[in-house]
């Protein structure tokens, strides 16, 4: 059966790879799986069709054996089905799995902050306040993870879906250049960048980006 992901047919990141449907792309790529992206405007993410799939409206969506939503969810179904993303010892399998958590329920929230902080608060009063904090709390987690990771090459031995998951994570941070401040984690994720399935997912993506900028 063929996958079939959604994604933005005009991404607001500016083809960064930033969108979450690049997470899925990825792993996809990882596990050399084909797969197919339907596009979708604003205007159609919100109609009936697209909200019988992902309640909220928010892409992308993962059609193939099932039906899912959520990044994390349709990531760990591809890895737990296709080779490549978890390990096979059932202790280091587990702290993979615990690693794609962290990723997305410890370390990406105030990274999400950062950005409503500096986009959709920025004419507020307290912006400036606001923005610290959520900064602060950024590198709370940010010192801790380094300090983890010292100078491993991936988070627990070789590369996984937990390493996908938060290497996808603090791209999102890297334009701030709150990264930049640990050495290790910014070679960390320049590493997941240069591995040969992220390349090929992030080059579809933009060239869907572009194609949708002509």
């Amino acid at each position: 059966m063929t996958i079939t992901i959604t994604a933005f047919e005009r991404s607001p990141d500016g083809g960064k790879g930033l969108a979450r449907d690049m997470r899925v792309r990825w792993a996809l790529e990882e596990v050399g799986q084909p797969y197919e992206v339907r596009l979708l405007s604003f205007k159609a993410m919100r109609e009936q069709g697209h909200l019988a799939l992902q309640p909220f409206g928010q892409i992308p969506t993962y059609e193939g054996d099932l039906v899912l939503f959520e990044t994390g969810a349709i990531i760990f179904h591809i890895a737990e089905r296709h080779a490549g993303l978890l390990p096979r010892e059932a202790n280091a399998r587990a702290r993979a799995i615990m690693w794609m958590f962290a990723a997305l329920s410890t370390v990406e929230p105030p990274i999400v902050e950062h950005f409503v902080a500096g986009f959709v608060e920025r004419d507020k009063s307290w912006h400036r306040e606001r923005l610290e904090i959520v900064d602060g709390r950024i590198r709370k987690r940010l010192g801790e993870l380094s300090q983890r990771l010292a100078e491993g090459e991936w988070l627990d031995g070789a590369f996984s879906a937990g390493d996908l998951l938060m290497i996808s994570v603090l791209q999102r941070i890297k334009s701030s250049g709150i990264l930049d401040e640990y050495s290790n984690l910014a070679a960390y994720v320049a590493r997941g960048e240069a591995r040969p399935a992220y390349r090929r997912a992030f080059a579809d993506q933009l060239a869907v980006f572009k194609a949708a900028s002509n």
